[in-house]
């Protein structure tokens, strides 16, 4: 795919706006309409057809910013990477899934496969020999998570495309933690990227919203499928996507500076037992995630010593929120064990490391000093 010509804040203020011809607005007008014209007219309009104007120039700048051919934006991530799944998988076919995945998508594979007669594998770990060894003769897709949710492992993005290529197979990412301000998969041969527009796109935890980018032929079978499931998004949400949208960049790379610095104080912490952030140099695959992102993201998760409790330490918090979802411009923490992966049994997170002490950190723009102050007297008030 060719980059477009614009730089990152020019696409996220200016790629896809909708021109207020009448009026000579700066801001994208919002069209509400749920019924439009047929007769002599170049485009039928219908929402749940995802192609009124609002829907139609928002997935302009995020096929822009994913350097994709084409976009869609969906009601929720879920009705996101469901369309996809359900788009290009059918019944007798298989599909290669990362193991350390969102709770969502996980429970989404286990609860909804069976019923249409679609096989899955998760794999037994995230490098590139483990999708290789599940690949079966009916694989279809192979999907990775990276960073992935909650524990930031990272995958090789290059290679797995490489394996799919090799295998006559699609491949897909969850691009949500990076967002395409730090990594663009496609640049790297993934051929569909999906999003949780709720979080980064969105950014201000006010809206519901997915996306997925990829070629005009991907996204063409997506679409059909997407226009069966109903998952398209009202156009007052749409616009206030497209308006959240034109700080994306400002606010992803306040945020990941940010996240760099909490994650190596807390790296040092006598309290904190293990620190779960791409950046550090202790990271496993540090070398690896600095080869395929321009920025190691906001999102970071660590452990703390046995000997607080993490639920009453999230209780502690003054300035931190503990709250559910991520990626808004205030910084949240909660334990995955209770949220994101409630729905996996105990020993199903304990074989992918998954710790009752790990607390997932989305780090957001205030100052990091005001940050590092709550975290140490949420610590202390934990002790006692």
């Amino acid at each position: 795919m060719t980059k477009n010509k614009f730089g990152l804040n020019t696409i996220c203020t200016h790629t896809g706006e909708v021109k207020d011809e009448q009026f000579k607005g700066v801001v994208s007008p919002i069209y509400l309409s749920t019924s439009y014209e047929f007769l002599d007219v170049d485009v039928k309009r219908y929402p749940r057809y995802f192609n009124t104007p609002n829907q139609e120039h928002l997935s302009k700048k995020i096929a822009a910013l994913e350097h994709a051919e084409a976009a869609m934006i969906f009601g929720s991530g879920m009705a996101a990477i469901s369309t996809m799944f359900l788009a290009f998988l059918r019944q007798g076919d298989h599909l290669v899934v990362q193991n350390t995945l969102y709770g969502g998508t996980l429970n989404f594979i286990k609860e909804e496969f069976p019923k249409y007669g679609i096989e899955y594998t998760f794999t037994n770990g995230y490098k590139v020999e483990d999708f290789e060894a599940a690949i079966q003769p009916n694989t279809k897709l192979i999907h990775i998570e990276t960073p992935s949710n909650p524990l930031m492992t990272i995958t090789d993005i290059k290679a797995i495309a490489k394996l799919g290529k090799s295998k006559g197979i699609l491949t897909s990412i969850d691009n949500t933690f990076a967002s395409p301000v730090n990594q663009n998969p496609m640049d790297l041969g993934i051929d569909m990227v999906m999003h949780s527009a709720t979080k980064y796109f969105g950014g201000h935890s006010d809206i519901l919203a997915g996306a997925v980018a990829s070629s005009n032929e991907h996204m063409e079978r997506i679409w059909n499928v997407g226009k069966n499931l109903g998952g398209s998004l009202s156009d007052m949400t749409v616009w206030m996507l497209e308006r959240s949208m034109k700080t994306l960049g400002l606010r992803v790379k306040a945020q990941t500076k940010n996240a760099m610095k909490l994650a190596k104080w807390l790296e040092k912490h006598p309290k904190v037992s293990k620190v779960y952030y791409p950046g550090l140099k202790s990271h496993p695959d540090y070398k690896l995630a600095k080869s395929q992102m321009s920025g190691f993201g906001a999102m970071l998760s660590f452990e703390l010593t046995e000997d607080l409790d993490a639920l009453l330490f999230q209780k502690e918090l003054k300035l931190i929120k503990s709250s559910m979802s991520l990626a808004g411009v205030e910084s949240t923490m909660l334990s995955p064990y209770l949220t994101s992966h409630a729905l996996l049994s105990q020993d199903e997170r304990d074989a992918i490391g998954l710790s009752n002490q790990l607390i997932r950190f989305s780090v957001g723009i205030e100052d990091t000093k005001d940050l590092k102050r709550d975290i140490e007297q949420a610590i202390n008030s934990t002790k006692h």
